[in-house]
């Protein structure tokens, strides 16, 4: 009688234990945007991120071939669901330190997975020599987002990220130091190696005159054994936050876009 109640203690107890659903992105960008992907504890992710120039400047740059922005990033996973990074892009020169930490998993418990990020870049470009009157803090620009995603089905998994971006040196006179902005994104399987990808970010607090777009990002997954190959076209040419959410230069009405890709590799 005993084991017969201990028996069915197990099996009450089993059936409570939380379901985690698998994750809703392979990469920890989307395109540009950040995914809810975290690096495992005691995992490397190298980042190898590419953005030519401009294909509307055609054959006279080989279609912007010739004017490559190149970031590289280094990713770990400090704990389980802690991650940081260290990155620099060759736009601008820039240097940008970054944490990304998990909050929720989506589970048959709870709906979504909920990860926050945040990202300080400092624009070396800008130099006393250049510019005498100029402090450090004017370097500095600063982005943090919640993204909350969800996996709706084995093909599709869809994000929603609330943004806010700080520029202590605003490059337009008339546009606002702070900005909020809202992300979307997504990714649709196409089968086991392929997925389609894109993103959006409506930047609520882009000044009228402004002559910056929002970021629209497409591209695909390619998984290839331990690496995932990202092909994009954006019309923003930089990859940190605060460069692509607030001074997206290109146009997609015009043809004004770029094409890069994003190689990932995890040790």
């Amino acid at each position: 009688m005993y084991a017969q109640d201990d028996l069915l203690d197990e099996l009450e107890n089993s059936s409570e234990e939380e379901v985690f659903q698998y994750p809703a992105f392979k990469a920890m960008k989307i395109g540009n945007l950040q995914s809810t992907k975290v690096a495992a504890k005691g995992d490397w992710y190298m980042y190898v991120s590419h953005r030519f120039g401009s294909l509307k400047d055609g054959i006279s740059t080989f279609f912007g071939l010739d004017n490559a922005n190149t970031k590289i990033q280094m990713a770990y996973g400090l704990f389980e669901g802690v991650q940081l990074s260290v990155s620099r892009e060759s736009l601008r020169k820039t240097y940008a330190g970054a944490l990304k930490f998990r909050l929720m998993s989506q589970s048959d418990k709870f709906p979504v997975n909920v990860v926050g990020y945040t990202t300080i870049n400092v624009n070396t470009e800008l130099t006393t020599e250049r510019y005498p009157h100029m402090l450090f803090e004017d370097r500095l620009s600063y982005a943090s987002q919640v993204l909350i995603s969800k996996r709706w089905s084995n093909k599709l998994s869809l994000e929603l990220a609330p943004t806010y971006v700080r520029q202590n040196l605003v490059l337009e006179k008339f546009q606002d130091h702070n900005q909020y902005a809202l992300g979307f994104g997504g990714r649709l399987k196409l089968n086991t190696r392929l997925s389609l990808n894109v993103d959006y970010v409506y930047n609520f607090s882009r000044a009228s005159e402004s002559v910056y777009k929002d970021p629209l990002t497409i591209g695909l997954d390619l998984e290839t054994g331990g690496h995932v190959f990202q092909l994009l076209f954006s019309n923003a040419q930089s990859t940190n936050e605060p460069g692509f959410i607030s001074n997206a230069e290109g146009d997609w009405s015009t043809g004004d876009i770029f094409f890069g890709f994003n190689i990932v590799r995890v040790f």
